[in-house]
């Protein structure tokens, strides 16, 4: 008995003088196929976009502010409703550090630096490119300070999975992006099973982005962005056929001779009058007669997708977002009607907010023409 009480206690002094086993460094693959590395889960983010607080909220759901140290301030600026629906629930976002505006040429190097990160966010089409040569991405390597790349705006069905769980990764998140990714995709299959069932023909959309306005007709997803979404949910983009990129301009004329099928625009939560306003806080009142103004300008009142009724609004902030399968349930009913006659994309929003988000997605994010 003695001598196994002297080796227990031996043991117990062995392991006491031993030196820690250090944990693991994360190995994170990011959009631009870089290996980021973290010697623990990330606690302080910088945001070169502030909307990527949609994308860090499925993640952190207690508390989606806590790990922001710094961001961009184009949140607060270019959705200030769904700004002030966050800042309600979580009032210290108004003491976050702003790193810049709404462009990646005002992005602070010195001030990301001094708020001491751990982890720098970037979109693939922020502006910010990956690889030598970019001015912010070289000197935050030269500093030490890991950058990982999101995409939810280029290619958003392949990207949108592989963002969110890298940032999942990087977040020591992994299961709650893993519960929503299957939430997603579950969501998305249904729509592909239906249209390679029905086999159906593809009505052409002109989905016209930031309608309206002081800007010219029409600017529009080319090969890629919403217009991804558009031939998901089984339409044919005219956008396509003229812009060779991910988002550009369609002449006018050419789209009143094309005469699309269907029309939608997208907005946010102000107007001129002539264009759309859905998004947070936003009644379906004001976001009918806002696209009742859209739909009248020149031009786009002669379309047939606008004589028949099948026009609609959409939220501008789907073009960069994981929640964009709202976007895609929404295009799939209002392109084939009689196929999806019980797909409730607001039912699958209210979902979105009871499981997932901290801060429900409140107001109106799509309308039709009455």
């Amino acid at each position: 008995m003695l001598r196994r009480a002297l080796l227990l206690a031996a043991m117990a002094l062995a392991s006491l003088s031993a030196p820690p086993v250090a944990a693991q460094p994360l190995r994170v693959t990011d959009l631009a196929g870089r290996e980021v590395v973290l010697e623990r889960p990330a606690r302080r983010l910088l945001l070169g976009e502030g909307r990527f607080i949609h994308a860090i909220a499925l993640l952190e759901r207690e508390n989606p502010a806590a790990v922001v140290a710094g961001w961009m301030a184009d949140f607060q600026r270019l959705d200030p409703n769904g700004y002030a629906q966050y800042r309600a629930r979580f009032p210290e976002l108004d003491r976050i550090p702003l790193l810049g505006t709404t462009t990646a040429e005002s992005f602070s190097v010195e001030r990301a630096l001094a708020l001491q990160p751990d982890l720098v966010v970037l979109g693939l089409g922020s502006g910010h490119a990956p690889g030598r040569g970019n001015a912010v991405v070289d000197q935050l390597a030269r500093a030490g300070v890991p950058v990982l790349f999101i995409d939810f705006r280029n290619h958003p069905l392949a990207d949108t999975g592989p963002s969110l769980r890298a940032l999942g990764q990087a977040l020591g998140r992994s299961r709650e992006a893993e519960e929503y990714l299957a939430f997603h995709q579950a969501h998305l299959d249904r729509i592909r099973a239906r249209l390679e069932e029905a086999k159906p023909a593809r009505p052409t959309v002109l989905m016209e982005m930031r309608a309206g306005g002081s800007r010219p007709c029409c600017g529009s997803p080319g090969n890629g962005n919403l217009g991804e979404l558009v031939e998901f949910a089984g339409g044919h983009n005219l956008g396509a056929d003229r812009i060779p990129g991910v988002l550009g301009q369609l002449n006018l004329e050419f789209v009143v001779a094309s005469d699309p099928v269907v029309y939608v625009a997208t907005g946010g939560t102000n107007s001129d009058g002539t264009s759309p306003v859905v998004g947070a806080g936003i009644t379906p009142e004001a976001a009918q007669a806002a696209l009742e103004g859209t739909v009248q300008r020149a031009g786009i009142s002669s379309l047939t997708a606008v004589r028949t009724g099948r026009a609609h609004a959409l939220w501008h902030n789907f073009y960069n977002s994981p929640y964009n399968l709202l976007a895609v349930e929404a295009l799939a009913r209002w392109i084939h009607p009689e196929i999806f006659t019980d797909l409730d994309p607001a039912a699958t929003l209210a979902e979105m907010n009871s499981r997932f988000l901290a801060v429900p997605l409140e107001g109106t994010f799509w309308i039709s023409l009455r």
